[in-house]
């Protein structure tokens, strides 16, 4: 244990999966800008869709990082969900105002993630933690795979795709909400 604290000096804040996961972060405004460049593709580019699925690599290889380098940390358990927000949000609703994506389905999502994140907040505070399941940890890269859909170029006349994809990924991300919900009232109840 001591030498991982010898080699992640920061506690855990310094480390090569935090790393990673604050690279979504910072690209998502480059992301945003491919989206908006032109808006006679309606946001589609392979350049868009490229930076797209680097974004979700890094999404599957941080916890395989901190694993390898066994350097878990607070900091990481926090940065990777707020990486996933931080993208899904922001490139959906750059999607929007390109009309690739509907304000609806988007704002569902922008909803259920801004009140769970309060909710689960509420009970951390109470000293009550409520882990993910396992689809939740899912839905993010079902949010991420119909955004990247949305951008991929041969899908530019197939907006019934697009839909499709985004109505799924507001599915889940409602489903996995009313999951937290109930395992919030349960942790509360054994709660001591």
């Amino acid at each position: 244990m001591t030498d991982v604290v010898r080699a992640w000096p920061l506690a855990g804040l310094a480390t090569p999966a935090n790393a990673i996961t604050v690279s979504r972060i910072v690209l998502t405004p480059v992301l945003c800008s491919m989206i908006l460049t032109d808006e006679a593709l309606l946001g589609t580019s392979w350049a868009a869709f490229t930076v797209g699925l680097l974004m979700g690599f890094t999404d599957l290889i941080d916890g395989q990082v901190a694993r390898a380098t066994n350097s878990f940390s607070r900091s990481g358990a926090f940065l990777d969900p707020l990486a996933d927000k931080v993208v899904i949000l922001g490139v959906g609703f750059t999607l929007v105002s390109v009309n690739r994506v509907a304000l609806v389905p988007m704002a569902l999502i922008a909803i259920r993630e801004i009140a769970i994140s309060l909710y689960r907040v509420r009970f951390a505070l109470r000293g009550v933690a409520i882990p993910a399941r396992p689809l939740a940890k899912w839905k993010a890269t079902v949010q991420g795979a119909a955004l990247l859909l949305a951008v991929l170029p041969p899908l530019l006349n197939q907006q019934r795709i697009v839909d499709i994809a985004i109505w799924s990924a507001v599915a889940i991300t409602l489903y996995t909400g009313a999951q937290y919900l109930i395992d919030g009232e349960s942790a509360a109840r054994t709660a001591p």
